[in-house]
């Protein structure tokens, strides 16, 4: 099968988990740095530059909220009705060194009760979802110190 990230460029593919992070982009004149990444211009009102450079951003960060998915949402959301529904539970984390807050599920078997506001959490690789060819890639968040 082949492993595709569900949006291209937003995270590296490449590699182990150590090594897995997600991709930002800073701009060269006023080092404001962007998730999602941003390739045209720099985001910043405040500022002229438009040079940006691609940059991993921090592999840790703690919790600013966290919720859970226990219904399937309506149309347009596309999924298969005849699949029982899981809830996942949705993670906002505020980046070590960015101090911006970046949405992602949590890993498959952490709960809503599992987490804590100010709890340090760590990126990794997670599976959105798979098809007969392709496995679609993420990223999840996983409390630091919980077993892989």
């Amino acid at each position: 099968m082949t492993r595709t990230p569900v949006v291209a460029g937003w995270f590296t593919q490449d590699g182990g988990e150590e090594d897995f992070r997600l991709l930002g982009t800073r701009c060269a004149a006023c080092t404001s740095v962007f998730f999602p990444r941003e390739d045209s211009f720099c985001r910043n009102p405040a500022c002229v530059g438009g040079e940006l450079t691609e940059v991993p951003l921090s592999k840790r960060g703690r919790v600013w909220s966290y919720t859970d998915g226990r219904y399937r949402p309506p149309a347009p959301y596309v999924s298969d009705p005849d699949t029982p529904w899981e809830p996942y539970t949705l993670v906002a984390v505020e980046l070590e060194a960015e101090r911006m807050v970046v949405l992602g599920q949590a890993v498959p078997g952490v709960s809503v009760a599992d987490l804590a506001v100010g709890m340090e959490v760590e990126v990794v690789p997670g599976v959105l979802g798979e098809t007969p060819r392709t496995v679609w890639t993420t990223w999840r968040w996983r409390p630091v110190g919980m077993a892989s």
